[in-house]
C-alpha cells in the first residue's frame, strides 16, 4: 500500500515560485520543494542535528555524500538528505501541489497547481512515498511546516522592500509573499522533542563535527537556535527618508538617488542623470556585522517583516549577544518602542512547535 500525506494550506499573501521576472505568473513546484528543503535544514540545525549545504560544489566537505573530508564514511549523507535526496540518493517522495477549491463546504481537488498561488488561494502539500518514510521523518515535515506557517515565509521570494508610504505600499516590490495558514494536517506528532533530537544526532547520518558538535559551514546561521520572532509588528518605510527597516539592517534611511536627487518609484528605473540604476545611499554600510544582516546582490539579508498579517523575523550570527542587541533595537522608540510586543527566539519557538493545540506563535 502507497502511504502518502496532504497537509490543505491557505495563503494568506501571493506565492512567488518563478525564477525571473517573465514567470512571476507562472507556478513552479521546485521553488516550494526548495523552500521547504531549507526551513527543514533550519529546523533540523535548531535540534542539534547536522544539515549539508546542498548549494555547494560537488566534492565540498559541506555537501552530501561525504567522500573528502576523513571525519565520515564515504557515499554517508546529512538527515535532511535522507529524505529529500542528494547526490546518488534519490528523494523519499514524489512531491505534488494540488489546487483546491471549497465548494459546499468541503475542499475539492482541482489537479495538479499550474498558475500562481494568490491571496486566499487554497492549495494542498501531498507528498507520496516512493521508499519507506520513518515516522520521524513525516513528524519533521510537520514541524516544518508549522514553522514556516506560524514563524516564516514560504517560496523563492518573501517581501523584498516594505513599505507604508501611500503612493508606494501597493506596488509589486512592496508586497508580501509566502505567508500561509495551515488548514488541515494529516496527523499530529506522537514523538516527543526528545525522541526527535536522539533521531537527528544519530550516528548514522554523515556530519562534519568541530570539538564533537556539527559544523555547518557558511549556512550555520539558518538554524532556528539562531532565530528570532516578533508576531504583530512590521519594520517598514514610512517615508523618503525615515526607515526603520533599512535602519536596523544599519542602513541610511534616506531613499533619495546620490546622483540626481530624485526618489525613484521603481527599481528597474534608471537615473535620468546617469542613465544608470540609481545610486542609493541606502547601499552605504560599513559595520560588519550590519554587512551580513543587510546582505547584498546575491545574498539575502537576515531580517524579514510583513504588513498583513503582521509579522517580523530574522536570524542572527551569535544568539548570546546578538538577541539582546537586536530587541534594543527594536525597543528604540522611532521603531516599536518597548512594550506591546514579544520578543521570540529559538528553544521557545521549537517548544510551541510541538504543541498540536497551538493556532499561532
Amino acid at each position: 500500500m502507497i502511504n502518502e500525506k496532504t497537509w490543505k494550506i491557505r495563503a494568506l499573501s501571493d506565492i512567488w515560485t518563478g525564477a525571473a521576472k517573465k514567470d512571476e505568473e507562472s507556478f513552479k513546484h521546485t521553488g516550494l520543494l526548495g523552500s521547504l528543503r531549507w526551513w527543514y535544514e533550519v529546523l533540523v540545525r535548531g535540534l542539534g542535528g547536522y544539515a549539508c549545504d546542498p548549494s555547494g560544489k560537488a566534492g565540498d566537505t559541506q555537501r552530501c555524500p561525504g567522500n573528502t573530508d576523513s571525519a565520515v564514511k564515504k557515499g554517508h549523507h546529512c538527515v535532511v538528505c535522507e529524505l529529500f535526496g542528494c547526490t546518488d540518493w534519490a528523494r523519499k517522495f514524489r512531491f505534488e501541489v494540488r489546487s483546491l477549491t471549497k465548494e459546499k463546504g468541503q475542499s475539492v481537488n482541482k489537479g495538479i497547481q499550474t498558475e500562481q498561488i494568490v491571496n486566499g488561494g487554497l492549495f494542498g502539500l501531498r507528498f507520496i512515498e516512493l521508499r519507506h518514510i520513518e515516522e520521524y521523518e513525516w513528524a519533521l515535515l510537520e514541524l516544518t511546516l508549522r514553522l514556516i506557517a506560524r514563524y516564516g515565509a514560504i517560496g523563492g521570494r518573501t517581501v523584498l522592500k516594505p513599505s507604508d508610504e501611500p503612493t508606494r505600499m501597493d506596488k509589486p516590490h512592496h508586497q508580501d509573499y509566502g505567508l500561509i495558514e495551515v488548514m488541515k494536517s494529516p496527523g499530529s506528532i506522537t514523538i516527543c522533542r526528545a525522541e526527535i533530537e536522539n533521531y537527528i544526532r544519530e550516528d548514522r547520518w554523515r556530519k562534519v563535527l568541530n570539538s564533537g558538535k556539527p559544523k555547518h559551514g557558511p549556512f550555520g546561521w539558518a538554524s532556528v537556535e539562531n532565530m528570532w520572532f516578533v508576531k504583530g509588528r512590521h519594520l517598514t518605510r514610512k517615508k523618503p527618508d525615515i526607515s526603520p527597516f533599512n535602519k536596523i539592517l544599519g542602513r541610511d534611511e534616506r531613499k533619495y538617488c546620490r546622483d540626481c536627487g530624485s526618489v525613484h518609484d521603481d527599481p528597474r528605473e534608471k537615473c535620468g542623470k546617469t542613465e544608470r540604476f540609481p545610486h542609493r545611499f541606502s547601499e552605504d554600510v560599513t559595520d560588519h556585522n550590519k554587512i551580513w544582516l543587510a546582505g547584498s546582490q546575491g545574498m539575502s539579508k537576515k531580517i524579514f517583516s510583513f504588513r498583513n498579517p503582521e509579522r517580523t523575523f530574522g536570524f542572527v550570527l551569535n544568539p548570546a549577544a546578538d538577541f539582546t542587541a537586536i530587541k534594543k533595537e527594536l525597543q528604540a522608540p522611532d521603531v516599536w518602542g518597548p512594550v506591546g510586543w514579544d520578543f521570540t527566539t529559538g528553544d521557545r519557538i521549537i517548544d510551541a512547535l510541538f504543541d498540536d493545540e497551538r493556532g499561532g506563535a
